[in-house]
């Protein structure tokens, strides 16, 4: 398969779906996919990042190489389809501790901004719990952060907040 060509051919969540099944945990056609993720393309990289989401879904493996490079495009100067997908498969792994620093002080920008787009203040939580996980000293700030949300917050983030702020509790 040219995944250049199969991705051009349709953006639709079969044909998503149908080319995340086709890299699955191989490396090199991962390599491929980011390297179209990452070109200047819009409507590539738009369908780029979905089937990333898919492929991180089984295989979050294949994104760690990428966390660097996936952090600055966490910002609120990039378009939320792309915000949204990074930061949903990075909550499915474990930040590098090289890059947490920078993660954690991105994320908590997120949650602070309340004009943030909703998922990707839901998924900032996540990975900010799971960072928590491995520096405890986070929790009580975060917990604070949750708090203050969670009057103004969608349905979607009370719930999220809820679970986390529980969870945290638990630590």
């Amino acid at each position: 398969m040219n995944l250049y060509q199969q991705i051009a051919s349709e953006h639709s969540k079969q044909n998503a779906v149908r080319v995340a099944a086709y890299i699955g945990g191989d490396r090199e056609k991962f390599d491929e996919l980011m390297q179209i993720f990452f070109s200047d393309e819009k409507k590539m990289t738009k369908s780029a990042a979905w089937i990333m989401s898919h492929c991180a879904d089984k295989y979050p493996y294949l994104i760690v190489p990428y966390i660097g490079k996936f952090i600055p495009l966490l910002k609120p100067e990039h378009p939320v389809w792309i915000r949204r997908n990074i930061a949903r498969v990075l909550q499915l792994v474990n930040i590098p501790e090289e890059y947490q620093g920078e993660v954690v002080n991105t994320c908590f920008d997120i949650l602070l901004n309340p004009k943030d787009a909703l998922a990707v203040q839901a998924f900032s939580m996540t990975i900010l719990y799971n960072i928590t996980c491995e520096q405890p000293e986070l929790k009580d700030e975060l917990i604070m952060v949750i708090e203050d949300m969670l009057p103004h917050g969608s349905a979607g983030i009370k719930s999220r907040g809820k679970k986390t702020i529980k969870a945290l509790k638990k630590m």
